[in-house]
Parts: C-alpha cells; sequence; structure tokens
C-alpha cells in the first residue's frame, strides 16, 4: 500500500465485511478523504472493463484475464504507481491489484488506461478475504506487498498484514518457485516482516536478511514518488524477496 491508511478516501461502493464469514482483523481502517473528478470518472467509466468481481469462490485467472500467463498479485496497491510501472515493464505477466480504496483504484485505472494495459484486472475488495476465497492455491507467480500500512503503535500491530497466518495463507497461493516481495519503510515492521517470513516454512530468503536493493532481477521493484520521498527525508526503505520452495 504505497498511500498510508490515513490518507485515503473512505471505501466506496463494497460493503463493511463484518458480515462475511470467518471475521479476522482489518489490516486497513476506512476513513473519510478526497477522491478527485477525475478519479471518480476512471472508477465509474474505466474500472468496469478491468475489475473482478469479488466471489467466495476460486477464480479462473485465465478467464479473467483471456490468456494463459504467470500471475502475480498486488495486495494495496495505493495510487497504482508501482503497479502500472510493473505491468507496463512486463507485458507477458498478468497482474491482479487488490484494493479497498475507491482513490487508488480509481487512479490504477486510469494510468491503466493511458497506458493501454491489457495485463492489468482489480479486485476491490479485502485482501485477507480474495486470497482466502478467490486464490487457487499453488497459482501465483508472485506477490507484492509494498509498503502496507505499518500500524506503529504497539496496541495496534495485531493489526499488521504481513502476520503469520496470513504469510502462510500466501504461500500456499505461490507456486513452487515463485516468490514473496514485501518492502517497507519502518524498520521495526522489517524486522518484524523478516522474521515472520523466515519462520515460514514453504518459503526460503533470496538474500542473507533483506534484499540488497528494489532492482531485484527475480522481482524489480521501480522507485516511486513516495519511495523518493522517504529516502528524501532520510527514511529507510527495506526489501525482502522469499521464494516459494
Amino acid at each position: 500500500m504505497t498511500a498510508r491508511s490515513t490518507d485515503r478516501p473512505q471505501h466506496e461502493g463494497n460493503a463493511d465485511a463484518a458480515a462475511q464469514p470467518h471475521r479476522h482483523i482489518r489490516s486497513f481502517a476506512l476513513r473519510r478523504g478526497r477522491v478527485t473528478q477525475a478519479q471518480r470518472r476512471a472508477f465509474q467509466e474505466i474500472l468496469p472493463r478491468l475489475a473482478i468481481a469479488f466471489r467466495p469462490a476460486p477464480l479462473d485467472l485465465d478467464a479473467a484475464f483471456d490468456r494463459h500467463a504467470p500471475t502475480v498479485l498486488e495486495i494495496g496497491f495505493g495510487m497504482g504507481e508501482t503497479t502500472a510501472a510493473i505491468a507496463q515493464a512486463r507485458p507477458e505477466v498478468n497482474f491482479l491489484g487488490v484494493e479497498v480504496f475507491a482513490a487508488g483504484i480509481g487512479a490504477l485505472a486510469r494510468r491503466a488506461d493511458e497506458l493501454k494495459l491489457a495485463n492489468l484486472r482489480i479486485v476491490q475488495h479485502d485482501a485477507v478475504e480474495v486470497v482466502r476465497d478467490m486464490i487457487p492455491a499453488d497459482s501465483l507467480a508472485g506477490v507484492h506487498v509494498f509498503f502496507p500500512d505499518p500500524w506503529p503503535k504497539a496496541r495496534h500491530h495485531k493489526r499488521r498484514l504481513i502476520a503469520p497466518a496470513f504469510v502462510a495463507l500466501l504461500a500456499s497461493r505461490i507456486a513452487p518457485g515463485g516468490y514473496l516481495h514485501c518492502a517497507t519503510d519502518w524498520q521495526h515492521y522489517a524486522q518484524q516482516m523478516l522474521a515472520v517470513l523466515a519462520a515460514e516454512p514453504l518459503l526460503a530468503n533470496l538474500h542473507e536478511a533483506f534484499a540488497p536493493s528494489p532492482d531485484n532481477p527475480l522481482a524489480a521493484r521501480p522507485t516511486t514518488k513516495f519511495h523518493a520521498r522517504g529516502e528524501r527525508l532520510g527514511h529507510g526503505v527495506w526489501d525482502l524477496v522469499f521464494v516459494r520452495r
């Protein structure tokens, strides 16, 4: 999630899943925020061509993209800058973006339209439920989790997305040889991510600890405005790349 949840608008068009079975702690908070006219227009006019509705049933990825190709899942794509850049650079790969916030979804839909991306689809729903209910086992070539909300207060750490149960679920959806690429600019969260990922028996670290650079040949991550701003402010950025055994 490239933008913090405190900067994001209230999710539109998707009821809170409190009534869903198997409730879990949310890793995001739905707060009111601004959706621009351009984002709203893209949400209404462009998104229908890219959207995949949430359904608690396995998704046929080939049918969803109208082709057979490796699929990478991106969780919490924020305003979609990274997602669009990677999808443009890797046209041979399908990218499935999951987000709950209307502004970011509208922004990515607009980028996809401008770049004429045919390899991108969007699900507007809670990522935990999407992974649990829609993604078949051993089906993904990769997963991207870039800059998820760090929930910095200790009492909120239970809301962090990268936690043992969810990592185990993610690992089960990645095909052997596929990868999980996480990034954060919060050092404490980075250390927690490293511990959680290293403890998952289905995953192996591609490096000794943190990945030396986002320009990883297996899972490259473009430097976004968010990343560049953090570097200007002196924030560190930590990448982790693990491979499914």
